[in-house]
């Protein structure tokens, strides 16, 4: 198990091709076409090389775009550059373990928000529940398979369904929850491979 998030990331960024994780998550695509079609502010957790924060940027929404490696920083903010969408897209380091962006958002995404390193991913998610405003929408897009691809291939891992997923953020009184299912897709991995993965998709309201 990997300790140092920063080093792990910034190591896996440095060496990862800069045109991978660069189109939008189409799940996120379509909860946000569905659920949340009219832009505000938007907090992207984990943004990688920026695939979702800048598709939500050219919807219009103003996109806090947060990792913790300085790589993926830097190629999000040269592409936003490039396509004109710089003034929607603000790069963002934090070490979601330690520190959060501050401020509400009309949609907090965390898509596929997983990692070897160990975090304590629970606390970091329900702290991005605390960052949604009245009326706005929590997105939590998490692996239900193993991917061919996947650092975790070979092994026999048991994922949570998502009704524990939902339970595992205790959210409370003034959330309506739009999606709670897993859904099954075709999935492209860094090397151009194929495979068919479930994901446990969640949208939730606050309601209050």
């Amino acid at each position: 198990m990997h300790t140092d998030s920063a080093t792990f990331w910034e190591n896996h960024y440095s060496r990862l091709d800069p045109d991978w994780g660069t189109r939008p998550n189409t799940v996120l695509d379509g909860l946000v076409a569905d659920l949340a079609p009219v832009p505000g502010r938007a907090l992207d957790l984990g943004c990688g090389h920026g695939g979702d924060a800048l598709r939500l940027a050219a919807l219009g929404w103003d996109v806090t775009a947060v990792d913790v490696a300085p790589t993926a920083l830097a190629r999000v903010a040269e592409r936003a550059g490039a396509a004109g969408l710089s003034a929607r897209v603000h790069p963002v380091r934090h070490d979601l373990a330690r520190t959060f962006p501050p401020g509400g958002f009309d949609l907090v995404s965390a898509s596929y928000f997983h990692t070897p390193v160990e975090i304590p991913r629970d606390q970091v998610l329900r702290r991005a529940a605390q960052a949604v405003v009245p009326n706005g929408l929590l997105v939590v897009v998490d692996h239900a398979s193993v991917a061919p691809w996947s650092w975790q291939a070979g092994q026999d891992v048991e994922f949570p369904t998502p009704e524990a997923a939902l339970a595992a953020l205790r959210l409370g009184d003034g959330w309506r929850t739009e999606r709670c299912l897993a859904a099954r897709r075709t999935a492209t991995g860094p090397e151009g491979r194929s495979a068919t993965v479930t994901d446990n998709v969640l949208a939730l309201r606050r309601t209050a």
